[in-house]
């Protein structure tokens, strides 16, 4: 449990605002070391046969101008590809989204670190008329990039594949999402959010993520 709540505490959360094609929007960013070198880390991002290892697996036509989707339903297009230090995708999830177009993007941007190793920013700009927005706050897509860049962190570190509905169901993964929340709720509240709404948010969150026990 210590080394899982560990990797939490090794990520700087920032809720801000930016902008995607369709409007104003707010972002959920992530910015974390890893010790191994830049180049390491942009193949664990970009290759499709070690993606599926931390986040899912991926199909499509995985070059920039090209869609993609992964196995859990997320799809979009390539926007963006500067290998090693800049990929960004659109971000839709589920049939529906189609009618969503240009509301939901994702950056990963890499940088050598002095120590050799990289430091990752990962930025999700979603527009201010997300619906998910007003019940989740930025533990909507905050939490569930927490539970990615953990299994990131482990493929980085030589471990196995992560089994996410076993991690996400078990104690510790309880825990980790819980803690998640609460940590999205204080990025929340130091962007300004009202205090009872951010509440709100962690509740909310933390029931869709940490549901009680059948």
């Amino acid at each position: 449990m210590r080394d899982v709540l560990e990797e939490l505490r090794a990520a700087r959360r920032v809720m801000g605002q930016g902008s995607v094609p369709a409007g104003e929007a707010y972002t959920v960013e992530l910015r974390r070391h890893y010790r191994s070198p830049v180049d390491e880390v942009w193949d664990a991002v970009t290759n499709p046969e070690r993606l599926r290892r931390w986040l899912k697996p991926v199909s499509g036509d995985l070059r920039p101008g090209g869609r993609y989707e992964l196995d859990g339903g997320e799809h979009g297009e390539i926007l963006r590809c500067e290998p090693p230090q800049v990929l960004t995708v659109s971000w839709l999830y589920g049939p529906e989204a189609d009618a969503w177009p240009g509301t939901s993007e994702v950056e990963v941007r890499l940088s050598a670190s002095p120590d050799g190793g990289t430091e990752l920013e990962l930025v999700h700009a979603a527009v201010l008329a997300d619906p998910s927005f007003p019940t989740y706050g930025p533990g909507a897509g905050g939490v569930g990039w927490d539970l990615a860049l953990l299994g990131l962190s482990r493929l980085l570190a030589g471990g196995d594949v992560v089994d996410h509905e076993e991690f996400e169901t078990s104690p510790e993964g309880r825990e980790f999402a819980r803690r998640s929340a609460a940590a999205w709720g204080e990025a929340h509240l130091a962007a300004g959010g009202e205090p009872e709404q951010v509440a709100a948010a962690v509740e909310a969150t933390t029931r869709f993520y940490v549901p009680d026990p059948e």
